[in-house]
């Protein structure tokens, strides 16, 4: 089985990567983290050196975190964010996504973020979405 993470450098980001991390353990899967930036933000190397930094201060609070097979998948993108993210899930053969999602005040919750919302409502695969 493989795991794929939408990681951000927020709260809701880091959530999710531990999330993602937690199941891949208890399911012997591979994990994949997914990093989307924009293409004027950083280049992708700085992306994912950002990314490997992250999962380096996650892996040793999970216990058999360590023993997770991990790819990391970056796309930048000018826009749409959530079809960068369903397509890297895709290109890795993703059989469950997870995604975190931000604390919302209760008109927020009406609109969820849209970025969400959009995985949410055109994923392939199972979302599990968590609160950062």
């Amino acid at each position: 089985m493989i795991i794929a993470v939408a990681h951000s450098r927020t709260p809701a980001g880091r959530a999710a990567l531990d999330l993602a991390l937690r199941e891949s353990v208890l399911r012997g899967a591979e994990l994949v983290v997914l990093h989307v930036v924009d293409r004027a933000e950083s280049a992708t190397s700085e992306a994912e050196d950002a990314v490997r930094a992250s999962i380096a201060e996650h892996v040793p609070t999970i216990e058999g975190a360590g023993d997770v097979p991990t790819r990391i998948a970056t796309a930048a993108t000018r826009g749409d964010v959530a079809e960068a993210i369903l397509g890297l899930a895709a290109e890795a053969s993703a059989e469950l996504l997870v995604i975190g999602s931000r604390r919302r005040s209760p008109v927020g919750k009406l609109i969820m973020g849209s970025t969400v919302q959009r995985v949410l409502l055109d994923s392939p695969v199972p979302v599990l979405v968590t609160r950062g």
